[in-house]
């Protein structure tokens, strides 16, 4: 028997597999499709502290070994997701659950975990610094170690759970983000998120994505991923969930040896909505193949 359990920030997952956010709901629309509770946890649909329509259509632009999104955060906001998402999610999903927080400025980022903290059902924050700072000048939070520095502080400060902050891979020196967020008190980081990416449509000779530019995400990208999940792990000594572009039980081995104590993934669900149940039932006999009797053995392991 393989031992597939690993612990993340102090709870115990049955496996490291996370349904990355914005590609999975808020959870109880794949439960009808099969049993979440299969899952180490998912983290939910990117939540604002208001209610965001998102970007003009279209937002979706198809690629080689992947996809560009520019959907803009769209979401109930967080007064709605702990009134009637959450409460939805709790009649199918009886593990603690990875909420993802987005905001555009300090405060919002303070304010929306703020109200999430007392919900019993979230066990950690994922905090996407991947947003534009409206007070900052417009660039991402996360491109800055004194941007993340401050976030990480501020949401501290109004929270009782572990904090993990989701690094944008859109800089010169993601290890130096990293270590600002270890360094400001966040519990652990995530990355990558999507890469910056853009299609041109030849007919009309205009961006297919109305937005002009959008987030890349796919098998593509998971080289990037391995490379960059392995630099933070050797620097930092938080826990790093690394995901981009996984999309395989070997994809998942590949990541933890790098480094990463879970495994997100995201673009893997849009193409197939079995992605997630399918990789953890197929964890067992790649472990076997590869003679790896616990995975928790395994993390950081590239030699």
């Amino acid at each position: 028997m393989v031992d597939t359990k690993v612990n993340l920030l102090g709870i115990t997952l049955d496996n490291p597999i996370i349904p990355a956010s914005g590609t999975f709901g808020f959870g109880y629309e794949f439960s009808e499709l099969y049993d979440i509770n299969c899952l180490g946890t998912f983290s939910f649909k990117g939540t604002t502290l208001e209610p965001r329509f998102g970007n003009p259509t279209p937002r979706i632009a198809e690629c080689s070994s992947g996809l560009i999104n520019s959907v803009g955060l769209q979401n109930p906001g967080v007064d709605k997701v702990i009134g009637e998402e959450l409460p939805k999610l709790a009649k199918v999903f009886n593990k603690k659950v990875m909420a993802n927080v987005s905001g555009f400025s300090v405060e919002e980022y303070r304010e929306t975990c703020r109200r999430l903290n007392d919900c019993e059902q979230i066990g950690w924050f994922e905090v996407n610094v991947s947003c534009p700072n409206v007070h900052g000048g417009g660039l991402s939070f996360g491109t800055s170690e004194k941007a993340v520095s401050e976030v990480t502080k501020a949401v501290k400060e109004v929270t009782t759970k572990p904090i993990i902050l989701k690094l944008s891979p859109n800089v010169t020196d993601i290890v130096s983000i990293a270590k600002a967020c270890e360094d400001a008190g966040a519990d652990g980081v995530s990355l990558i998120n999507t890469l910056l990416g853009m299609r041109i449509d030849l007919k009309t000779r205009k961006p297919v994505v109305a937005n002009r530019m959008g987030g890349f995400s796919g098998d593509a990208i998971f080289p990037v991923a391995v490379r960059m999940v392995h630099q933070v792990s050797k620097a930092v000594k938080i826990p790093v969930i690394g995901m981009g572009g996984v999309s395989s039980a070997e994809d998942v081995i590949e990541i933890m040896l790098a480094g990463a104590t879970a495994v997100g993934v995201g673009a893997a669900n849009l193409v197939n909505p079995y992605a997630c149940r399918d990789i953890i039932n197929d964890l067992p006999r790649v472990m076997e193949k590869y003679n790896i009797k616990s995975l928790s053995e395994i993390i950081g392991g590239c030699k």
